[in-house]
This record gives C-alpha cells, structure tokens and sequence, in this order.
C-alpha cells in the first residue's frame, strides 16, 4: 500500500499550473520570435524610402514634361541640346535632394516635325539612383 501511495504522489495533476521550466522554454521561444520579426522592420523602411525616392523623382520627372507640352514649338526651352547648359540641374525637393535636367532634340527627315524630349532626375540613397522619361513633342 505504501508503494502505492508513492506513484499516485507522483503523478501530475492538472491543477497544479506550469512548471519553472516550462516557463523559461515558453519566454525563449518568444524572444526568438520578437528577435526575427525585428530583424525585419530595417529592411521595410529602408525599402519604404527607396521606393518614396523613386515615387518622387518620377513625378519631378513627369512634372517637368507637363511643363515642357505647354509651351510653343519654338520656345528656347525646346531648343536643342541640354538644358540646363551644361552640367547644371534644377535643385528639386525641400532639401533639394533631387536634381532634374533635360534633353530636347529634333528629329530629322520625316520626323522632322516632331522633338524628341528626355528628362532625367537623380539623387543619392545608398549609391546614385536616377529615373527617366521620354516623350515626344509634335508641331
């Protein structure tokens, strides 16, 4: 009868709530998990900013096309060759992060009434990111 009493003693009962270790097993495996999900928010905002970036510069680039499709065929702004003159930009952006120039050139032959117009904005994020658009203007 002793013998019994001593298994019955050992046995767990339910009640009882979750052992120190158990504990300790539970907290690891949390903080494990906290550990890897933070390892991850550097990578989205970084991916967050570069995409703001580009956002942003396209639409300077755009901006100026819009700019450009609103004045006359023979406006000096649509002359030929790189405006601004030569390695010169236009400073865009609050801290003027971006920087736009343009190039316009006319066709020649039977395309000779339309102008070829190629916009580039740059900036610095982790090395020189650029974006560019092209349209084409006609008479």
């Amino acid at each position: 009868m002793r013998q019994e009493r001593r298994t019955l003693s050992m046995k767990r009962n339910p009640e009882q709530g979750v052992t120190l270790l158990e504990t300790l097993v539970a907290m690891t495996v949390l903080a494990i998990g906290i550990v890897a999900v933070a390892k991850v928010f550097p990578s989205i905002t970084g991916s967050q900013i570069e995409a703001k970036m580009l956002t942003t510069g396209t639409y300077y680039s755009r901006e100026k096309v819009e700019e450009l499709m609103a004045l006359p065929w023979t406006d000096a702004a649509l002359s030929d060759g790189r405006h601004p003159g030569g390695t010169a930009t236009e400073n865009m952006g609050s801290s003027n992060q971006w920087h736009r120039y343009y190039n316009v050139t006319t066709l020649v032959g039977a395309l000779s009434d339309l102008k070829r117009v190629t916009v580039t904005v740059t900036w610095q994020m982790q090395g020189s990111d650029t974006t560019t658009t092209t349209t084409y203007f006609r008479r």
